[in-house]
């Protein structure tokens, strides 16, 4: 089979496909053929350390969907043929997250991800495609849609009288939309493209800011909720966004806290936190039992994701490239 491996030998993509034997599936073991994978910023960041030992020669990508192809031994809840997607964290099923989690994150340091022709993980990491779906469009849940759905509604319990605030018009920021849309939550957009916020509107956006003609867009913010702020932020751009957010937060309202990537020069003022009665919710993708869930909800609003391009698998490096260039509006998908 094919699968791709992050190199640091490989020039400036540090991207090698290469011929390897196809696996088998042991006891517990299912195997896959994947039909499509997405990108993840994460990817981005992992793709930029290739030359460091722990990540080199690691096949990339933690998001893919296929077919079920062979099924190891004392496997009862899959069968050959079943449509099915891999969570993020293979070993993170249900319950609390723990830090030992860490290390099973598909394409990440210590775990091969999803960028393969077949691969083999526990029956317990899998989940149904919502019978809705494509498999483009189920390989787009893992991350982005789980992290918003633990993020919003398993911990933050966004619900109709809330007001979603979302930054921008990614992966994670427009699963957020829809679930807002579909919560009946009013939904505020800020995007530094026209273009952009007039698409986020038709999927239930109903403020949008262009934060380039309006770099206060907290101020905004306020004014455009008769200075309630909003009760649910997807906090997704880091250090560059972080202050006004926390301007920009209702009382009583939660941060759900996914972008901060890198440390802060100047820390955030956090007194707002206390006087406001607001929470800040660390969110890191989400476990099996998250995704199930979702894909219930998915699947009872009849929600599809959106997917901005679809690359060839013999295309991943332009995959890699367009996500950098920050121009996409959803998932960009590559199929096998």
């Amino acid at each position: 089979m094919k699968a791709y491996h992050l190199n640091s030998h490989a020039g400036a993509g540090h991207l090698v496909r290469a011929d390897v034997s196809k696996p088998e599936p042991a006891n517990g073991e299912v195997r896959v053929r994947v039909e499509a994978v997405s990108l993840n910023y994460r990817d981005l960041l992992i793709l930029d350390r290739a030359g460091q030992n722990e990540v080199n020669g690691r096949v990339p990508l933690s998001d893919g969907a296929g077919i079920v192809d062979a099924i190891g031994a004392e496997v009862a809840q899959w069968k050959i043929g079943d449509r099915v997607a891999a969570s993020f964290f293979r070993d993170w099923i249900s319950g609390p997250f723990k830090s030992s989690y860490v290390a099973s994150s598909l394409g990440g340091n210590a775990t091969d991800g999803m960028l393969t022709e077949y691969v083999v993980l526990p029956a317990s990491a899998l989940v149904p495609v919502p019978p809705h779906l494509s498999s483009v469009e189920a390989a787009t849940l893992p991350c982005a849609g789980v992290t918003a759905w633990h993020g919003l509604v398993t911990r933050g319990g966004l619900s109709k009288r809330g007001t979603l605030l979302v930054q921008g018009t990614g992966g994670v920021a427009l699963f957020g939309l829809q679930f807002a849309a579909a919560l009946g939550a009013r939904a505020i957009v800020i995007s530094s493209s026209d273009e952009k916020l007039a698409r986020a509107r038709t999927l239930g956006g109903s403020i949008l800011i262009n934060y380039r003609n309006t770099p206060d867009w907290d101020i905004a913010v306020m004014k455009a909720t008769s200075g309630e702020g909003a009760s649910h932020i997807l906090e997704l751009g880091g250090p560059g966004t972080y202050d006004r957010s926390l301007r920009s937060v209702a009382s009583g309202g939660k941060i759900i806290q996914i972008g901060v990537l890198t440390g802060f020069g100047p820390k955030p003022d956090l007194a707002r936190l206390q006087w406001e009665n607001a929470d800040i919710i660390g969110v890191t993708v989400g476990s099996v039992e998250h995704f199930s869930a979702m894909n219930r909800f998915l699947t009872e609003h009849a929600i599809h994701p959106i997917v901005d391009r679809i690359y060839d698998f013999e295309d991943v490096p332009e995959a890699y490239a367009h996500l950098r260039s920050g121009s996409h509006f959803g998932k960009v998908v590559v199929t096998l």
